[in-house]
């Protein structure tokens, strides 16, 4: 489903990505964790068609992300940390915007707006402005307008954050139904121990290196995702 190849990144001087290659397969959830400032934020960038990269390929149900823009965009739905809604807006005015934008039939439209809103207890807010809600809120409605297109790749930068207990329970179901279903996912997080339990796989990055890629089972071993992350942090590169 996603296929990196030798992905690099520099912003001046900085090398940011450093030939970077990896696959998430449909049906995995992948955390992705590193350090901040490791290149988590600029690898999604790259593959969500946000930013230009220097060398390297990347493909998302086999439409390169480059030379195919988009009908691989069309496969993805990307939620960054801080995601910049409009304002203006009420939330029922930017989900239909967003379901315009993915020619979504009204018909399907309203049944995933109403069951992922719902979910994530939203609904009730739709026909409030944007500009009214809480971090929280926004983050929800962000989230309602990534899954209303059943993506086939959904790519997520710290997804947890803002979200009360209850929506974070139901957020993770989600995901894992979405797996079920052949969905590839791909998320940067802190949260390790979260990431622990959803996860089928997980990437580690250091300065800009990919470190490890395998299951979570394989990378974990008999000790925390935890412990494995900061002996890795703490290796120093050849």
């Amino acid at each position: 489903m996603l296929k990196i190849e030798h992905l690099t990144k520099k912003y001046g001087d900085k090398l940011a990505v450093d030939d970077l290659t990896l696959t998430v397969e449909g049906g995995q959830i992948c955390a992705f964790i590193g350090h901040n400032g490791a290149g988590k934020t600029t690898t999604l960038k790259c593959i969500a068609g946000i930013i230009n990269f220097d060398s390297g390929k990347i493909t998302i149900n086999d439409f390169d992300i480059i030379d195919d823009t988009m009908n691989a965009k069309k496969q993805l739905a990307y939620i960054p940390d801080n995601p910049d809604l409009y304002e203006h807006l009420k939330g029922i005015d930017y989900l239909n915007f967003i379901a315009d934008v993915f020619d979504i039939s009204v018909d399907d439209r309203k049944k995933y707006i109403e069951e992922y809103a719902r979910r994530l207890e939203i609904y009730a807010n739709l026909n409030d402005t944007i500009s009214s809600y809480s971090h929280g809120m926004k983050q929800k409605l962000a989230l309602v307008s990534a899954l209303i297109h059943k993506p086939k790749l959904l790519l997520l930068d710290e997804p947890f954050v803002g979200l009360d207990p209850i929506s974070s329970h139901q957020f993770k179901a989600i995901m894992k139904e979405l797996a079920d279903a052949g969905c590839a996912i791909f998320y940067s997080t802190h949260v390790l121990d979260v990431a622990e339990k959803i996860c089928s796989h997980v990437a580690i990055i250091k300065e800009g290196r990919l470190l490890v890629h395998d299951t979570m089972e394989k990378v974990k071993g008999m000790n925390s995702l935890e412990d494995i992350f900061l002996e890795l942090e703490n290796e120093k590169h050849d």
